[in-house]
């Protein structure tokens, strides 16, 4: 078995040899196979020179022996990671390395760049978020509120991490729809993972953004260090959470959020704490409820013995009265028989008064009724000679004429 395959590889080996290539494709068949050759790369930097298109091309030398090695890296990348590059600056690069067909040229190309060294790196960090403070990028008055009651919730961790397993076991079973998306949290290739994220989310229907991974080095969170991503923190069209297990020194996102906790559990706690008191709130007001309904139901039965007792005492009371209120009635008929009675006579009276008084009568005895201008005559000061006046009879009028008047 082992002699064929010897002989299979020879075979194609030969096949391969045996083969005539132009230039272009013999350098595109060794690109591939360099690409296969990533590695992360420590160095210092030399002959920097930035092209008009934007890419730089440098030199990467090695400290010990002056090896060199041509980079570059493209425009876009160099953009994204805030490092200016400077001749003398140590720096660790990762990618792979790739012949230029045109020039024959050997290349590493730069696929992510950071400085080396702590204390490179806090100085750049020291630098950067000088910078960012002045600009008022971190300023109070920039921060969104977050809604009290978050339902919808966008994430972003790596799904590796312990960190999501601490948010989602601490987030509490309140109802949320959580939308997440898997991204490096880790490393300087973790920034254009954050990055697409963010962007990911600027169209997404939530509430609120948490981004969240657990502790780690200073220059392991170097990532959310970065000025481009700090940035779209900053800039983003939603609140923004961010936990962290950060070093003493808080990463520069910590600063652009509009919230900012120790850790994912924390940011999980933040999130469900205002479920957590409304439930409290709800069931203390329930309590009252309750507690308010039995006070009135006591009052009630407290009410319903009175009125018992006062119906119960008005009942025998008026059972009481009965026999008085038949004999006080009978009386009082028999008083107002009396009363009537009494009244009666006195109408009599005053009917024949008024008979004997009634001027008819007087003029059926002979008498009669002088009057002038519709007024009775009682004394010879009311006429005049000459005035005319009517003598009421009995049985009609007499039309007469004053002829002369004498004083008794």
């Amino acid at each position: 078995m082992k002699a064929d395959s010897s002989k299979e590889d020879n075979n194609r080996n030969n096949g391969v040899s045996d083969r005539v290539f132009s230039v272009s494709e013999y350098i595109a068949l060794l690109n591939i196979g360099l690409k296969k050759s990533k590695a992360k790369i420590i160095g210092e930097v030399s002959e920097r020179k930035i092209a008009s298109s934007g890419h730089v091309y440098f030199s990467l030398k090695d400290e010990q022996d002056g090896a060199i090695i041509n980079s570059i890296i493209w425009k876009s990348t160099y953009n994204m990671y805030g490092i200016k590059l400077e001749d003398g600056m140590k720096i660790i690069v990762k990618g792979h390395p790739e012949i230029y067909a045109p020039s024959g040229k050997f290349s590493f190309i730069a696929e992510v760049i950071e400085l080396a060294g702590e204390g490179a790196l806090k100085k750049q960090y020291e630098e950067l978020k000088k910078k960012l403070i002045a600009e008022g990028l971190f300023a109070e008055e920039r921060k969104r509120p977050v809604p009290k009651y978050v339902q919808k919730i966008g994430l972003i961790t790596s799904k590796q991490g312990a960190a999501l397993a601490d948010f989602l076991n601490n987030v509490g079973k309140f109802g949320f729809i959580i939308k997440m998306v898997d991204s490096r949290v880790e490393g300087q290739e973790a920034v254009a993972d954050l990055l697409a994220s963010l962007r990911t989310f600027k169209n997404q229907d939530i509430d609120v953004l948490a981004m969240i991974r657990g502790g780690g080095s200073f220059e392991s969170l170097m990532p959310f260090n970065n000025e481009k991503l700090v940035r779209e923190v900053a800039n983003f069209p939603l609140p923004v959470i961010v936990g962290l297990g950060h070093h003493k020194d808080e990463p520069l996102i910590t600063f652009a959020a509009d919230v900012s906790v120790s850790t994912p559990t924390a940011a999980a706690n933040y999130l469900s704490q205002p479920w957590e008191e409304a439930i409290l709130l709800l069931e203390r007001h329930e309590r009252d409820i309750v507690s308010r309904y039995e006070e009135i139901f006591e009052s009630y039965r407290a009410i319903e013995n009175k009125l018992k007792v006062a119906l119960q005492n008005f009942k025998n009371q008026l059972f009481g009265v009965r026999i008085s209120l038949d004999d006080y009635l009978e009386k009082s008929f028999s008083g107002f028989k009396t009363l009537a009675q009494d009244l009666r006579q006195r109408l009599d009276y005053f009917e024949r008064v008024v008979a004997s008084n009634d001027p008819a009568r007087q003029l059926k005895l002979g008498y009669s009724i002088a009057m002038i201008r519709n007024k009775v005559i009682r004394s010879i000061k009311s006429v005049k000679i000459e005035d005319e006046f009517i003598l009421k009879v009995s049985d009609g009028e007499i039309a007469s004429e004053v002829k002369n008047t004498r004083q008794s």
